[in-house]
């Protein structure tokens, strides 16, 4: 399969081209919505290229950390990036992690946030939806590299993978769950119900509950993805990626029960409404 466009001596790589069309569509359904939201939306454009430089570091070191079995099984481990610094930087060659890249983004528009004195999570919950846009849109990439997919399958909807793309242990199996699209839609479905959960509890929402209802969603549905996906990260034994969004969705969840603690337990009692969507100081609680 043909990875990219050639112009002269420049290759245009599909991969960075479908990501970058994500980001942009990220970006522009959260410019929407803080419009929506009686927001000043030149933030998102404003934000755009820390959130950017954020997620590929955060996205690169989670590969570090946690690099693939069949990587490591020929000598690229966390140690050997340690130890290549030209090699950890590379990330042309592939290696960038999710949930690396929702963190690193995550933590670089707080810092942005804090600096400009706006509500982290208030703009949390504007990007939310947008984030589950771009990665619907950035997981086709992974079509084009022949890459994120399950176990063996002959389902009418199987990707066919290319011999150099097999993993060895696999070899003799051409068509596989397509784990990609499964994210891709359900990513798309995220999208839509975030926007939806957004508007139908506007009056009992915290600042921040969107977002949090994203760290539940996505990472619940990733978990029991893994256990269709081949090549998988292990760090002592464990499945790294499996692990972490067990323990993201729980702790959201917690968090989230926790800050609603009154209104659960106390009909009288109603929770701030995210009506109230000052773009005020982040020293308020968020």
């Amino acid at each position: 399969m043909n990875t990219g466009i050639q112009i002269g001596p420049l290759t245009l790589n599909y991969y960075g081209l479908i990501i970058m069309v994500g980001v942009v569509a990220a970006a522009a359904l959260s410019y929407f919505e803080a419009k929506r939201r009686q927001q000043d939306p030149e933030i998102v454009l404003d934000s755009l290229t820390w959130v950017i430089l954020g997620g590929i570091i955060g996205a690169r070191i989670w590969h570090i950390l946690t690099p693939p079995a069949s990587m490591v099984e020929q000598g690229i481990t966390t140690t050997y990036y340690l130890t290549h610094p030209l090699a950890a930087i590379a990330i042309w060659r592939g290696g960038l992690g999710i949930p690396g890249a929702v963190a690193g983004g995550a933590l670089a528009f707080y810092l942005y946030a804090r600096k400009r004195d706006i509500r982290f999570g208030l703009w949390a919950d504007i990007f939310a939806p947008g984030l589950a846009l771009g990665q619907a849109i950035g997981r086709w990439g992974n079509f084009v590299n022949q890459e994120v997919y399950g176990s063996p399958t002959d389902l009418p909807w199987a990707i066919t993978i290319d011999p150099q793309h097999r993993l060895p242990e696999f070899m003799e199996y051409a068509t596989y769950h397509p784990l990609f699209l499964y994210e891709s839609i359900f990513n798309l479905i995220n999208m839509f119900f975030l926007l939806w959960f957004s508007r139908k509890f506007s009056d009992r929402l915290k600042h921040g509950d969107v977002f949090l209802t994203y760290l539940i969603s996505y990472p619940v549905f990733r978990f029991f993805m893994e256990f269709l996906r081949l090549d998988n990260s292990y760090v002592g034994g464990i499945n790294a990626n499996q692990t972490f969004m067990l323990l993201i969705a729980v702790a959201s969840a917690g968090f989230m029960v926790w800050r609603h603690r009154k209104s659960l337990f106390n009909q009288d009692e109603r929770p701030e409404s995210s009506s109230k969507e000052s773009g005020g100081s982040t020293s308020d609680a968020d």
